[in-house]
């Protein structure tokens, strides 16, 4: 269902122009909707506990002055105690709300209260004579004349998206195992297990679970997968060089980047072809094969001894700086690296 709300009064899935309604509507006799509303207000009672929703408090929403209701006063009088009937012979304590009706007929809301204080309607229950004689129904009672029939509109968990957000705010995001689609899963080792496997999720389909035998077929995270089942893809770095292909040119040095759609071989060297950077205009493709790699370089086992530099002294020019001057040590008697005002690379 579709409603124009106003957007000020739109609050994530609390309150939503597109509706998802869980809503019924029994045409009864007049006699049988005082038992109607009971066993809606019980099967309410019901799914709540499934739920493991608590309600705050049952509220008897009555009309209020303005001239939205529907004008029949004595239709009113008669279900509104139908209402007051069907709750006092079930023991709930209910409160008065005047003008929280709806325009064809009081109702009972179940309402709600979430973590952070805020309460909602979750569930209704409404006795409706207006709409019936609106649309001109009736039915041929046991004594062969027409009468008009009652319609109770009941509501069990209301809308989908507020009992969605009740639980999120009452489970915090760590939802039950009995909200899951699956609750059970039946992994077998292999095919002789098969049987065994679906005769254990015979037994939890019996218990009211819902169970599954995933096979082979389904697929499962193997050494080479990733986190999630997901294989191991490459991720660029922003700290990492992208790693480059061969210049297709004939030049013998490395091209653009695998990563580009088209780039120029600005780096290329004098090879053999007589090619130079200035002249070199091959582009290369977006998307290239990498060269495979060939074996790791050993290294060699008698490494050159490391290359001794003098020492680098501060450089001083009124204020020590972290500039070095490779003139030498300083000495105030001589012109020294004080007469040095090129400051050292």
């Amino acid at each position: 269902m579709y409603r124009s709300e106003r957007s000020g009064v739109l609050g994530g899935l609390s309150r939503v122009r597109a509706i998802r309604l869980n809503d019924a509507h029994v045409f009864c006799t007049p006699e049988q909707a005082a038992a109607e509303v009971r066993g809606a207000l019980e099967l309410i009672a019901a799914a709540y506990r499934a739920m493991g929703v608590v309600p705050s408090r049952y509220r008897l929403s009555l009309p209020g002055p303005g001239g939205k209701y529907a004008a029949r006063p004595e239709l009113w009088e008669r279900a509104t105690a139908i209402l007051v009937r069907a709750l006092t012979e079930l023991g709930l304590p209910y409160e008065e709300g005047v003008g929280e009706a709806a325009f064809y007929g009081p109702k009972i809301d179940v309402q709600v209260v979430d973590p952070a204080g805020r309460e909602s309607t979750l569930s209704t229950v409404q006795v409706d004579f207006h709409q019936p004689e609106r649309f001109g129904l009736h039915y041929v009672g046991a004594d062969g004349a027409r009468h008009r029939p009652v319609m109770v509109h009941r509501s069990v968990v209301g809308s989908v998206e507020r009992a969605v957000a009740h639980l999120v705010e009452r489970h915090g995001g760590a939802f039950p195992a009995w909200l899951a689609p699956v609750q059970l899963a039946v992994l077998p080792l292999g095919p002789e297990q098969a049987d065994a496997a679906a005769a254990l999720a015979a037994r939890c389909l019996e218990l009211d679970l819902r169970a599954e035998v995933l096979g082979a077929e389904r697929g499962s995270p193997g050494p080479g997968c990733g986190r999630r089942g997901r294989p191991r893809t490459w991720r660029w770095s922003a700290r990492a060089r992208p790693p480059t292909a061969p210049c297709r040119c004939g030049c013998g040095t490395a091209g653009g980047s695998v990563r580009s759609r088209s780039t120029r071989c600005c780096r290329a060297s004098p090879s053999a072809s007589g090619r130079t950077p200035s002249n070199c205009g091959e582009r290369h493709p977006g998307r290239v094969t990498l060269p495979t790699p060939g074996p790791a370089a050993v290294p060699p086992q008698n490494p050159p001894p490391p290359v001794s530099r003098p020492p680098r002294t501060p450089f001083i020019q009124g204020l020590f700086t972290d500039r070095t001057c490779a003139a030498g040590p300083f000495d105030p008697s001589s012109p020294g690296p004080s007469a040095c005002h090129t400051p050292s690379p």
